[in-house]
């Protein structure tokens, strides 16, 4: 049965992906471009891609180079994450969604963080306003 959360829209889209998740914060000059892998050291992410996926993460991190330089390097790959969930938004990661067409949204229901599980389906409809876990 499929439950549905309200969200806040940043960058519009709707996108139906799996879902993967990220304790610390994404530094997205940190992945292999071809792989969409992190290649952080000591990073909860290490080793494993969100390329195609919905990443859900507590924030973005570093210079505003390196983070739209790192989406756009993922991007040549088409190893972008399908669609992104942030808990705290900042400048950059959000220019980046927009510029880059990725669907992004935030102030998501506390709930959801409770009930999302690795590798769960998801729709993000950023227009609503809505996630939706198969």
């Amino acid at each position: 049965m499929s439950k549905v959360y309200k969200c806040h829209k940043i960058s519009d889209g709707k996108v139906e992906a799996d879902v993967t998740i990220s304790k610390d914060p994404i530094m997205f000059y940190l992945l292999e471009p071809e792989t969409g892998k992190m290649i952080e050291p000591n990073h909860d992410f290490t080793g494993r891609s969100m390329s195609g996926k919905i990443l859900v993460f507590p924030s973005g991190k570093g210079s505003s180079v390196v983070q739209a330089d790192g989406l756009f390097q993922l991007m040549k790959y088409k190893n972008q994450p399908a669609g992104m969930i942030v808990e705290y938004p900042e400048t950059v990661l959000v220019t980046s969604a927009i510029v880059f067409e990725i669907p992004l949204v935030d102030k998501v229901d506390p709930q959801f963080y409770k009930d999302i599980k690795e590798g769960d389906r998801i729709i993000i409809d950023a227009s609503n306003e809505e996630i939706t876990i198969l």
